[in-house]
C-alpha cells in the first residue's frame, strides 16, 4: 500500500503495474483546466488517476483499461480513496473508444502507455512493458477522437521514440508544445521524456530539462518536490 499526498493511498496488487517515478513524472508534467475531464489510456489499477486525483480536487479521471485484473484493482482503489464522484475505470479497449464515449468528450488525456516494441515480455507485467495491444498509432489515434478541439495529450516515453512520437501526432493533428528531458544526474543521458502534445496546435515547442539527484547524488529540488519532501 502506498501513501499517497492528501491522505490518498493506492494498493497496487501482484501482476499490476507498480507505482513508479514515470507516473510521478507524468501527474507532475500534465497541466489542465479546473474542472478537467481527464482520460487516462491504459489506466491500470488508477495509479496516474488517484495521483491526479489528490492533486487537484476538481478533476474527473476516467481510466479505460483492458485487462480485466487491472481494472478491477481500480475500481478498489477508487472505493479506497472514496473518489466514485470524479473517479471512474472502465474495462475497454482504447482501440475502440467510439463505441464507449462521443468525440471530444475530455479536456485532455494522459497516458503512461508501453514502451517497448519487442524482445521479451515481461512476466509479471506483460501488456503493461510491450504495445502488442496499444501501438502508438492506436494511442494517438485514441486520443485525438477523445480530446477536444484546443486539448492536450500528455505522456511519458522512452527517449529513442522521440521523432515517432511526434511524427506520430502530426498524424492526428496533435502538435507537440512541450517536452521535458529527464536525466538521473546531470550530463547523465536522458532517461525519460514527457511531451505534451496539442489538438490543432500551432507550431512551437517549448524545451524543459530536469535531474532528479545532483553530481553528488543527492536529491535535486526538483525531486524533492515530485515527492513533497522537505
Amino acid at each position: 500500500m502506498e501513501q499517497l499526498i492528501n491522505g490518498y493511498l493506492l494498493d497496487t496488487p501482484p501482476g499490476a503495474f507498480p507505482l513508479s517515478t514515470d507516473s510521478i513524472l507524468l501527474q507532475d508534467f500534465v497541466r489542465s483546466p479546473r474542472s478537467a475531464r481527464v482520460l487516462d489510456l491504459g489506466s491500470g489499477c488508477g495509479t496516474l488517476g488517484v495521483l491526479l486525483c489528490a492533486k487537484d480536487e476538481s478533476c474527473h479521471v476516467t481510466g479505460i483499461e483492458l485487462d480485466d485484473t487491472a481494472h478491477r484493482a481500480a475500481l478498489e482503489n477508487i472505493r479506497r480513496n472514496d473518489l466514485s464522484f470524479r473517479m471512474e475505470s472502465i474495462c475497454a479497449d482504447l482501440r475502440h473508444l467510439s463505441e464507449v464515449f462521443s468525440p471530444g468528450s475530455f479536456h485532455c488525456c494522459v497516458s503512461n502507455p508501453p514502451y517497448f516494441t519487442g524482445g521479451a515480455a515481461s512476466k509479471a507485467t506483460p501488456m503493461a512493458r510491450q504495445d502488442s495491444c496499444c501501438h502508438l498509432d492506436d494511442l494517438f489515434q485514441a486520443a485525438a477522437y477523445a480530446i477536444k478541439y484546443g486539448g492536450d495529450f500528455f505522456l511519458v516515453h522512452k527517449p529513442e521514440r522521440l521523432s515517432e512520437l511526434i511524427c506520430c501526432g502530426q498524424t492526428y493533428a496533435l502538435e507537440a508544445k512541450r517536452l521535458r528531458l529527464i536525466r538521473h544526474r546531470p550530463g547523465a543521458p536522458i532517461s525519460l521524456i514527457l511531451l505534451q502534445f496539442r489538438k490543432g496546435g500551432k507550431p512551437g515547442l517549448i524545451w524543459e530539462e530536469e535531474a532528479l539527484f545532483d553530481s553528488q547524488g543527492q536529491p535535486t529540488p526538483y525531486y524533492r518536490t515530485l515527492y513533497h519532501l522537505p
